[in-house]
């Protein structure tokens, strides 16, 4: 893949602390964030504090996008709340904290970008989505009420709808050198109007209403295409020196753990940070750091910004993603879209 020369323009949706679009996408692409949306009170105080001159759009339901600077490429990992396996599955649905992907499906619409980038949690493979096609649970011959559609499908049929051509993969932050797995979910949609599919694609047709799914699964270490499968693994190349194998010899403390924190501090050249700190009554707690260290961020990137409690903390760095995991997903994603530059001169919004 080549990056550009010369600054993107890059909005970011859901923001969080930043590891989707502002730690991740922009230094990969060379890309300006323009504005940030999240309406988390926590996150936009991180937000502030890195970027304090990018506004912050705040309560995406309420933010009117035909009126915001347009922008060439459009990142978010919409909430994951319904399609985690740790909540209660409810899907992508209207009235669900998960169905928000409609608003960013609408930004999508009224923006155009030539790139949208998304980020969610494994569920996006089998949690139910809603389906306007299927107004019955047996109108498509489903099993035991089972929804055909699930979230993930529902994605790709509305960038499809959308006129943006999709690839996806799944990859966990392990594959990139983190010390645990966080196994994500990542789809890049381009604009067929900018980005025609790739020749070997040419066989799934010219309607840009189709679209495209790409799916790579490390699991099963296979791609999809249209119902053909071929082999592809999506991680580290094999090889690398002893000590990005977790394989250095180290002072004891972590256990079995010792080799996945000795890479990782090997990897982004920061120590581990001490796992406790004493809490309010003098017991142990989670000291912050070591989420924040363990999501590859920057030292005090969370846990240096004023006005937020420990829980607060925790919080934003369980929600967010591995910078390093998303930048290798999407390093992936944009050649099996065909992309290998992107083009410079601002995007019109529809």
């Amino acid at each position: 893949m080549t990056t550009v020369d010369g600054a993107l323009t890059i909005g970011s949706l859901f923001s969080g602390y930043g590891g989707l679009c502002e730690l991740a996408v922009a230094p990969l692409l060379g890309g300006r964030v323009v504005w940030h949306c999240d309406i988390d009170p926590a996150a936009s105080k991180v937000l502030a504090h890195h970027w304090p001159d990018t506004p912050n759009l705040g309560d995406i339901t309420k933010a009117d996008f035909s009126t915001v600077p347009a922008v060439q490429i459009l990142t978010g990992g919409f909430p994951c709340t319904d399609v985690s396996n740790a909540g209660r599955q409810a899907g992508i649905r209207p009235g669900t904290r998960s169905g928000l992907w409609s608003v960013m499906r609408h930004a999508t619409a009224v923006l155009r970008p030539e790139l949208v980038l998304i980020e969610n949690v494994r569920g996006l493979l089998h949690a139910p989505a809603h389906s306007d096609v299927e107004p019955c649970p047996w109108c498509l011959g489903d099993d035991r009420g089972v929804p055909a559609l699930r979230a993930l499908g529902a994605v790709l049929a509305d960038l499809a709808d959308l006129g943006y051509d999709a690839a996806w993969c799944g990859l966990p932050a392990s594959a990139v050198g983190a010390p645990h797995t966080r196994y994500r979910i990542f789809i890049a949609a381009a604009d067929t109007r900018r980005h025609p599919r790739p020749q070997d694609h040419a066989d799934l047709g010219t309607a840009a209403r189709r679209g495209r799914a790409v799916a790579t699964d490390p699991d099963r270490v296979r791609h999809q295409r249209s119902g053909q499968a071929r082999g592809r693994w999506v991680g580290p190349a094999d090889g690398g020196d002893a000590a990005a194998r977790g394989s250095v010899p180290a002072p004891a403390g972590w256990g079995e753990y010792e080799p996945a924190i000795r890479r990782w501090e090997h990897l982004t050249g920061q120590p581990a940070p001490v796992p406790t700190v004493p809490g309010r009554r003098g017991n142990a707690v989670l000291n912050p750091a070591l989420p924040e260290w363990m999501m590859g961020l920057p030292a005090g990137h969370i846990t240096a910004v004023s006005g937020l409690s420990r829980a607060d903390m925790l919080r934003l760095a369980g929600n967010g993603v591995v910078p390093r995991q998303a930048a290798a997903a999407l390093a992936h994603l944009l050649p099996l879209l065909g992309i290998t530059t992107l083009a410079l001169a601002p995007t019109a919004a529809a």
